[in-house]
């Protein structure tokens, strides 16, 4: 991107942020009647809380617009860039944008800065910007998903093995340092399930929740 002027590679970064901002769980739930998102369960702003309101399709637009967001903000950079600097730019453009929507939905300038932790956010950039790797990330939840039946626990291995399946995929170097950022963020933001994991404390997969009400894969 050496070769963009500045102007544009702030412009994709902040479109990434922006987009990346829209809080759908909170749309989604306020635009049904159920109320705000924020008031119910753990307050996240994810699909696993939106669950909570007893919506299974309200969960399901908001995984869908949290994942779709990722992937718009890294297509529309890709497109921008590659008409104007060729595919090497564009893929770093997209990664930019991405990181900047998936930083979008953490901190979400609409929500003063309080937002989900990301899970979803993450799979939809990376599947648009490298692919192979997006898809191993989530062949790794759903076997970690089926084996275990904790969440939160296969949203951790996903992202920790994130980097190294760009590595072993060869991916571009700006795919490698998406992927890593992003993980280092996903377990930022996972905590507190990461304490309760060490306890065995965290719910699995269908079991009832204890208190407080665990948040693990938004």
């Amino acid at each position: 991107m050496d070769n963009l002027p500045l102007p544009m590679i702030a412009a994709v970064a902040i479109g990434g942020y922006l987009l990346g901002s829209i809080p759908f769980g909170v749309i989604v739930t306020r635009a049904a009647g159920t109320g705000d998102v924020r008031n119910i369960g753990s307050g996240n702003i994810g699909a696993t809380n939106v669950l909570r309101t007893g919506r299974r399709d309200l969960a399901a637009l908001t995984l869908l617009g949290d994942v779709g967001k990722g992937i718009v903000a890294a297509l529309l950079a890709r497109w921008l860039v590659g008409r104007l600097a060729g595919t090497e730019a564009a893929v770093a453009a997209a990664a930019l944008a991405g990181g900047a929507a998936f930083l979008g939905h953490l901190f979400p300038v609409w929500l003063r800065f309080k937002g989900g932790k990301g899970v979803a956010t993450f799979y939809g950039v990376m599947l648009t910007v490298a692919w192979p790797v997006g898809l191993a990330a989530a062949a790794t939840w759903i076997a970690m998903a089926a084996l275990f039946r904790i969440s939160s626990l296969a949203a951790l291995t996903a992202a920790a093995l994130a980097p190294l399946f760009a590595f072993a995929f060869d991916q571009p170097f700006a795919a490698v340092v998406l992927a890593t950022f992003m993980a280092v963020l996903i377990f930022i933001r996972h905590h507190e399930n990461i304490r309760r994991l060490l306890k065995g404390q965290e719910p699995r997969i269908g079991g009832k929740k204890s208190a407080p009400p665990a948040d693990p894969a938004p």
